[in-house]
């Protein structure tokens, strides 16, 4: 839900599928928050359970940092730049910096999957399991 609704609004910011306009995208972003609070409850259940396994796991760490980024960037783009990109029509092109930030959270989403499918394989040495 959260990165197929925010990789589509992205996309057209970037210029793909023109013709579509963009606020009835960014009318899908609801769900890509809800989907982005689906993700935080199951995640935390998981740190909870064992939380050593996290903490100390770069691949963690890295995940977690790249979504503060992710979420820095969404905060400043719908505080500063989505009131110009709103006002694009079908056909019409993006703002440079509305195009920058739409590239780098894509980039950014990509990075947090890749990051939480390598947390698996980075465990820290001291944890052992019986």
């Amino acid at each position: 839900m959260l990165v197929g609704t925010i990789g589509i609004f992205d996309l057209r910011v970037l210029g793909l599928a023109k013709r579509i306009p963009i606020t009835p995208l960014h009318r899908l972003a609801p769900w890509g928050i809800a989907g982005y609070f689906l993700n935080v409850i199951t995640g935390l259940m998981f740190l909870v359970t064992y939380p050593y396994q996290y903490v100390y796991n770069s691949a963690f760490l890295i995940k977690m940092l790249l979504m503060g980024i992710a979420g820095a960037n969404a905060l400043i783009f719908n505080l500063f730049i989505f009131r110009k990109v709103d006002l694009l029509g079908p056909g019409d092109d993006a703002p440079r910096v509305a195009k920058a930030m739409a590239l780098a959270s894509l980039c950014l989403w990509i990075g947090i999957i890749y990051a939480g499918r390598l947390i698996a394989f980075y465990r820290p040495a001291f944890i052992t399991f019986n």
